[in-house]
């Protein structure tokens, strides 16, 4: 009896045409059903976003021989929402958003378009994940799309929570250099963000945002620490925000201080 091919919905913030989406849908390819639904440009840093105040628009795409797809005016959660509502024949087995060029580690994931990708599919019930290079130049994609592969059999075998996706990272080394998979948790690294102020040849004040990364926790099992150590790092994300341990504590200190019954 022959197996089917497992059915994945590709998705990422760089825009369709970008290299990262390719070598990830070229070894996919080999082992899946794959269907293509991505921004048409560049959405990097748009976090959840989605779009309400336009109309959507959605065009073929065509990679030379290789694959086809949707490319999508919109967002990467437009993306997703739009290929699972309107445009797949089915609902798909998996979402895979990436490969995204850099890092998703740390604060990143709260900005980041390609996590976001993989918590919309996350929200409408498939099991999905977001896979990230952390390079900006010169990236091989190889490794990380490969990993990819290894880890829809993952999914599929072994399912994830509710509410939960998987937040890959893979350093950007060759294969054999690549020190092993580290489970970790989501980072306190922040962004200290600085503005040049600059003025346009119509003498209009413009400011191009820059800055570096803040470190804020080093531990072992972080996701930043286990990138740098030459780890692939896989981080459990939950999107529910509720912050469980306060609320107790901010039911009784309103009790108290509104003089209102619990």
């Amino acid at each position: 009896m022959t197996k089917t091919k497992p059915y994945i919905l590709v998705t990422n913030d760089d825009g369709i045409a970008a290299p990262g989406i390719h070598a990830l849908v070229l070894e996919l390819q080999k082992i899946a059903r794959v269907v293509v639904v991505a921004p048409d440009s560049e959405k990097s840093a748009v976090g959840h976003a989605i779009t309400l105040s336009d109309p959507i628009r959605v065009s073929t795409f065509k990679k030379s021989d290789y694959w086809e797809g949707f490319a999508v005016s919109g967002t990467p959660s437009d993306s997703v929402k739009i290929a699972v509502s309107a445009l797949l024949e089915r609902r798909p087995d998996m979402v895979i958003s990436g490969i995204n060029l850099g890092s998703n580690a740390g604060i990143n994931v709260i900005y980041s378009g390609t996590v976001s990708a993989a918590t919309e599919g996350t929200i409408l019930g498939i099991p999905s994940i977001a896979v990230s290079l952390t390079t900006y130049t010169e990236p091989d994609f190889g490794p990380a799309a490969r990993f990819a592969v290894k880890m829809v059999d993952f999914v599929l075998t072994n399912g994830l929570p509710e509410r939960t996706l998987l937040n890959i990272n893979v350093p950007d080394l060759p294969e054999s250099e690549i020190a092993g998979v580290k489970i970790t948790r989501q980072g306190m690294a922040n962004f200290a963000e600085t503005f040049d102020k600059r003025i346009d040849p119509r003498n209009r004040v413009y400011y191009w945002m820059d800055g570096k990364k803040e470190e804020l926790d080093d531990g072992d099992d972080v996701d930043d620490e286990a990138i740098k150590r030459g780890y692939i790092s896989i981080t459990p994300v939950k999107y529910d925000l509720t912050n469980y341990e306060y609320l107790d504590t901010l039911r009784d200190k309103l009790a108290e201080n509104l003089n209102w019954k619990k």
